[in-house]
């Protein structure tokens, strides 16, 4: 029986220490994981909403780290020279709902691919850029007019490709 009980504990810390070291890898802060975007938690509780930008979303993980939040975006793809600028307005996205329902500014986020990640700084150019962006999507979308569409190498295997390649 001591036998068996000192497998399982040699067993939990291993599968412990795995995780520590892949979390690790991941970028992922050390602190408490605040919420995650999981089947468990209520809409209400997964949402994060800015009235006053008119923005709702939420980040697949949002840490606490020393009295600071940090939203983590996960990508499943391996990882790019540099982060793709729709990752990180989307991750940018998150940092300014954070700010805006906690009344904490993040002072950055992370964008984790399986391969890497990036840890991208909240900083007021961004989140001007992002509702600079957000406000042409709204002008667009007022005017009745389709955005312009660029063809890239996913756009093969889209499910809208008959829409946006009329």
């Amino acid at each position: 029986m001591l036998l068996l009980g000192l497998s399982l504990l040699l067993l939990a810390l291993g599968i412990l220490a795995l995780v520590t070291l892949k979390k690790k890898a991941m970028g992922l802060p050390r602190g408490k994981l605040h919420i995650a975007d999981s089947q468990k938690w209520s809409r209400c509780e997964r949402e994060l909403f800015s009235p006053r930008h008119r923005l709702v979303g939420r980040p697949d993980y949002l840490f606490q780290e020393k009295g600071q939040f940090i939203p983590v975006e996960i990508k499943s793809g391996r990882s790019p020279h540099s982060p793709y600028a729709s990752h990180v307005f989307q991750l940018v996205a998150y940092c300014l709902l954070v700010e805006e329902n906690t009344g904490f500014v993040p002072p950055y986020g992370i964008i984790a691919y399986r391969d890497g990640h990036f840890c991208v700084k909240y900083t007021p150019a961004l989140k001007a850029e992002l509702l600079k962006i957000v406000e042409e999507m709204r002008k667009t979308l007022t005017l009745g007019q389709e955005p312009e569409v660029k063809e890239s190498s996913k756009c093969h295997r889209c499910g809208y490709r008959s829409i946006c390649f009329r």
